[in-house]
C-alpha cells in the first residue's frame, strides 16, 4: 500500500488538528519529511488476515477471500471477508462498553453493559453464514458502482452470545413493534462524530428468530476489532450488512427503520425485473431479506492440473439464506449433464453446508467444473447471471473452476 503523506503536505495547526495533540518540535520536521503515525499500516498485519486475501478498498476497509481460502468448515478469522463502511473506531474498551435498548416501541428504554449481558442472559453458540448483498457485483453489465467483490465476501463462523430476543423481552416490547435498527461505533469517513455511518434493520420477527444475537466471541475468542469488537449484532441468512459491528444501540420501530443504508436503493432490488441498465425508482425497489440459494467450489482452486486417467476430489459450501440446501450437482460439460454431489447437514440452522464429489474425466484436455445448489422449495442457482439491478446484488450464478487434464 502507498503511503498518503497527506498530512506532511499540510499545514502544521491542521496536523494537531488531524492526530488530536500538538506536535512538539514541529518546527525541526526536515522538509518533505513524512511523519510515522501519517504512513498507512499493514493492514493485512494489523487485522490479522492471509496475504492471500484481496484489499478492494482501504478507505473504508474492504478485504475478500479467494474461493480456494474459504475451505475450512468454519472460516478462521485469517480468512473471513471484511466490509466496513466507515473507520474503525478508536475507543474500544470491553470494560466500558454498554448497549442502549431504546426506540418508540420499547416499554421502558434500558442499557445494558457488556458484563450485565454475559450475566444476566444464557449463551448461545451458531455457526452462520454471513455473505455480503454485493458479493459477485464484478460480474454484473452494465457494471454496478462499488466495490466490485468477486465470489469471497462469504464467510461461516462460530459466534456466541446472548439471544436478542431475550434481551428484547426483559425490556419488553410494545404490540406495534414491527422493526428493528442499530446503531454502531464506526466513524463516519468526514470524520464528523454527529453523522452515522450505517444503521440498517431488520423485521421484528428476524430479530426474534433463535440464532439472531448480541455476540461477543467469534470462533471462541473474543471477537476481533475489524469484525465487531466487543459487541455485534449476528443475524445469519440475510445481508451481512444487517450484522451491525461495534453494536452501541438497537431501536425498536413501530415502522420499518429508517437509518443510513436503509433508504433506496442501498441493499434494495428491484422488485420486478428490469432490463439491463434501466433507472428505478425508489419506490419500486424492495429490501433484501433472505439470501439466495448458492454454492462454492473450494477445492480444488481453479486452475489445477490433472494428471490423465486419475479422477479428481472436490468439495465445497452452499447455503441458502433461511433455508436449507437440499441438492448439489455438478457438471463438466457445460451443464449439458449434472451429477450429485454427496451433502452434509448444517451443523445449525442458518449454517452453510459441505459437499463433496469425485469426478472423472473422458480425456485429456481443458474442462470446467460448475456447481449448482437447489434448495429446500426446489430453486436452483442459474447457470448464467441473474437479474441485472442498479446495486449490482444477489449474483447467485452457478461457481465455475477450470482444471486441465494433462
Amino acid at each position: 500500500m502507498n503511503r498518503r503523506g497527506f498530512l506532511s503536505r499540510t499545514t502544521l495547526a491542521a496536523l494537531s488538528a488531524a492526530i488530536g495533540a500538538e506536535v512538539f518540535y514541529g518546527a525541526e520536521i526536515p522538509s518533505g519529511y513524512q511523519l510515522i503515525i501519517e504512513q498507512d499500516p499493514d493492514l493485512f498485519s494489523l487485522y490479522h488476515k492471509d496475504r492471500d486475501m484481496v484489499l478492494l478498498n482501504d478507505r473504508p476497509i474492504n478485504i475478500e477471500a479467494k474461493a480456494h481460502l474459504l475451505d475450512d468448515h468454519v472460516t478462521p478469522e485469517q480468512f473471513m471477508f471484511v466490509r466496513n463502511n466507515g473507520k474503525v473506531p478508536g475507543e474500544l474498551d470491553a470494560g466500558s462498553w454498554s448497549l442502549l435498548i431504546n426506540g418508540e416501541s420499547v416499554r421502558q428504554a434500558r442499557s445494558f453493559t457488556l458484563e450485565e449481558l454475559k450475566e444476566q442472559f444464557t449463551h448461545h453458540t451458531y455457526h452462520l453464514t454471513l455473505e455480503c448483498g454485493g458479493n459477485g457485483r464484478s460480474e454484473f453489465d452494465p457494471p454496478a458502482k462499488g466495490n466490485q467483490w468477486t465470489v469471497g465476501a462469504v464467510s461461516c463462523a462460530k459466534w456466541t452470545g446472548v439471544r436478542l430476543r431475550d434481551v428484547l423481552r426483559e425490556v419488553g416490547l410494545k404490540e406495534d413493534a414491527v422493526y428493528i435498527g442499530y446503531h454502531a461505533a464506526d466513524i463516519h469517513l468526514s470524520g464528523d462524530p454527529r453523522k452515522e455511518v450505517i444503521s440498517r434493520g431488520i423485521p421484528i420477527a428476524k430479530a426474534l428468530q433463535q440464532e439472531t444475537l448480541l455476540a461477543f466471541e467469534m470462533n471462541g475468542k473474543p471477537i476481533p476489532i475489524i469484525h465487531g469488537f466487543p459487541l455485534r449484532l449476528v443475524a445469519g441468512g440475510w445481508p451481512a450488512s444487517v450484522s451491525g459491528k461495534w453494536l452501541k444501540g438497537i431501536s425498536v420501530r413501530n415502522k420499518v427503520h429508517d437509518g443510513p443504508k436503509m433508504e433506496s436503493p442501498s441493499y434494495r432490488v428491484p422488485c420486478r425485473p428490469v432490463a439491463p441498465g434501466t433507472e428505478v425508482s425508489a419506490e419500486d425497489m424492495c429490501i433484501i431479506e433472505s439470501m439466495p440459494i448458492k454454492s462454492l467450489i473450494t477445492n480444488p482452486r481453479s486452475g489445477a492440473i490433472l494428471e490423465a486417467g486419475k479422477n479428481l476430489r472436490i468439495k465445497g459450501h452452499a447455503w441458502a439464506g433461511e433455508l436449507e440446501v437440499d441438492k448439489v450437482s455438478y457438471s463438466i460439460d457445460f451443464g449439458a449433464t449434472w451429477q450429485d454431489c454427496t451433502l452434509d447437514k448444517p451443523l445449525n440452522r442458518l449454517g452453510w453446508q459441505q459437499f463433496k464429489a469425485i469426478v472423472d474425466f473422458p480425456g485429456k484436455g481443458y474442462f470446467e467444473i460448475w456447481a449448482r445448489a437447489t434448495d429446500s422449495r426446489g430453486i436452483s442457482q442459474p447457470m448464467v447471471l441473474p437479474g441485472w439491478n442498479p446495486k449490482g446484488y444477489l449474483n447467485n450464478a452457478c461457481h465455475r473452476i477450470a482444471v486441465k487434464v494433462a
